[in-house]
């Protein structure tokens, strides 16, 4: 008998994540081709609230697990519950869009479950054998990977795959009574602090505007910033700028910080380090801005400018108002 496939939902006040309406929209077609329900978990404090507006996107069913003590995110309590669904109801695979979150779970879950997991996934086919397709070498070679056994778990790139829409119906919700040891809250979350930001996550952006260490001092952000308004893009940035204290972490583009792939991606002052390579690779469009013309970053970019990009960005930055009228 063939098992369903599933999506697993972050949210945020009461509202799913874009990536995990990716994921919905990935699994979605992948149970459609296979003929199968589509279900999807919710874990949370407002679980029940998320897991109401996540019925809109065209599961079957939504597991809504709430409870006081899941407010924060933990590894070992979300291993825990999502573990034990997964052991009750026996899903083929559990998509999850690609997060420090969604990484964090799928690769403790896999390993507590003796499963498969494919991590980065930039394409699947379903079908028949499922197959998932995933970068390598900083972005360089794409492999395709197959599954022993069952049930496997995915990771999807952001801004991939195309997310689920509301489609008319309404799934059904079942409330889910999470079960805890002692053990799982052996590490405790005492404060979560989420910056405020005045733009979208470069998880979730369709535009990303960065800059590196060319951009010499913090303050010079303020250039990049006003091409990310006039673009409606979010602003990232490369480690070096980060480990020298110019941006947050939240913003950190590449191996160490956020893999993203936007339908444009502006490099400013970026050399093209592997590292930060490997985070923004798969960029459906690559701009790169940058005085150095042997700069890796040109090697792998659909458009170069070689020039300085304090004089680069304020033109086009100029350019992109007048057109925009």
């Amino acid at each position: 008998m063939a098992k369903d496939i599933w999506a697993f939902i972050e949210a945020r006040d009461g509202k799913p994540r874009k990536i995990s309406l990716e994921a919905i929209g990935k699994a979605k077609e992948l149970a459609g081709a296979r003929g199968v329900k589509l279900g999807a978990v919710v874990i949370g404090a407002d679980a029940g609230a998320a897991a109401a507006e996540v019925a809109k996107y065209g599961p079957d069913v939504v597991y809504a697990a709430e409870d006081a003590k899941l407010k924060d995110y933990s590894t070992e309590p979300y291993a825990r519950v999502l573990g034990d669904l997964v052991k009750e109801h026996s899903p083929a695979v559990v998509v999850f869009g690609v997060s420090i979150l969604a990484k964090d779970l799928a690769a403790r879950l896999a390993a507590r479950l003796g499963a498969s997991l494919a991590g980065d996934v930039v394409g699947l086919e379903g079908d028949g054998e499922l197959v998932a397709t995933r970068p390598v070498y900083a972005g360089k070679a794409q492999t395709k990977v197959g599954f022993k056994g069952e049930p496997v778990f995915l990771t999807i790139r952001p801004n991939v795959f195309p997310a689920a829409t509301p489609d008319g119906k309404t799934a059904e919700v079942v409330k889910v009574s999470p079960k805890f040891e002692d053990k799982d809250f052996r590490v405790q979350v005492k404060e979560t602090i989420i910056p405020k930001k005045e733009r979208v996550d470069v998880l979730e952006a369709d535009i990303i505007v960065s800059g590196g260490r060319g951009m010499k001092a913090p303050e010079n952000y303020a250039i990049i910033e006003k091409l990310a308004d006039q673009l409606g893009a979010a602003v990232g940035a490369s480690r070096a700028a980060v480990d020298a204290g110019w941006r947050p972490y939240s913003d950190q583009v590449g191996q160490t910080g956020k893999v993203v792939g936007p339908n444009l991606y502006v490099a400013c002052g970026i050399s093209g380090a592997i590292q930060h390579l490997v985070g923004m690779s798969s960029s459906k469009v690559i701009v790169a801005i940058n005085k150095d013309p042997d700069a890796p970053i040109f090697k792998v970019c659909d458009y170069g400018i070689v020039g300085d990009l304090f004089e680069v960005v304020p033109a086009v930055t100029e350019e992109v108002r007048k057109r925009k009228g």
